[in-house]
């Protein structure tokens, strides 16, 4: 068993920062296809809406396969390693269902802060920092939870596109030793603490933007 956890945690190792790198890239899409979604401008409505359903409405998979082997190809010239590949495919991919989550929450705060931030002479931009996403965010949360495990999970995808994460090193010991049993047994284990790491940290996220909410916003 010794012999096997130090490959595992390398594997794991990646996992984890494509899976921190991927929602933070998921997060920022999320909002940011959500606004231009509910953009009056009609160009970036449609933009928003094609990116969302595109991404939504094809394989994961494909989409990795997408950016790893047509980029390179012309007329792109694009070639990214597999490690981008796998922030990138993942992070836009979650973030375009995280986009329709955060329009629903966005959707969802009472039209009586949009009037007070008004009546208080707030920009815009204050309105939208200070009032609209702290509680579009607090409501995102619960399912927002969901879709980051879901990356988590996707990240296993990411061993076809040549990158040494968990599930690439897992199954690279299974075919040197054979221990089966033992090999996937520690990744899964491996798998359930990384997830409940992400349970942990957006219920703490949660609790803060409670807590600045009875405050009144947060500053």
């Amino acid at each position: 068993m010794g012999e096997l956890l130090p490959l595992l945690i390398q594997g794991a190792w990646v996992t984890l920062q494509v899976t921190i790198f991927g929602s933070l890239l998921a997060i920022v899409a999320a909002i940011l296809a959500a606004l231009g979604r509910m953009s009056p401008w009609r160009p970036l409505r449609w933009f928003s809406i094609a990116y969302i359903e595109v991404f939504r409405g094809t394989s994961l998979l494909v989409q990795l396969f997408w950016l790893f082997f047509v980029l390179p190809l012309p007329p792109f010239n694009l070639e990214l390693s597999p490690y981008s590949v796998a922030i990138v495919g993942l992070g836009l991919h979650i973030g375009a269902y995280g986009a329709e989550v955060m329009r629903g929450a966005i959707s969802s705060v009472a039209k009586g802060q949009y009037e007070a931030s008004t009546a208080l002479n707030f920009s815009g931009y204050k309105r939208f920092r200070r009032i609209i996403l702290p509680q579009a965010l607090l409501a995102a949360i619960p399912p927002g939870t969901n879709l980051l495990i879901e990356l988590l999970k996707n990240t296993s995808l990411v061993s076809l596109i040549t990158l040494s994460d968990l599930s690439f090193r897992a199954r690279q010991l299974d075919q040197a030793t054979f221990q089966t049993l033992e090999i996937f047994s520690l990744a899964l284990v491996m798998y359930f603490i990384l997830a409940q790491a992400i349970n942990l940290g957006m219920r703490r996220i949660e609790r803060h933007l409670a807590r600045g909410r009875m405050r009144g916003g947060l500053s």
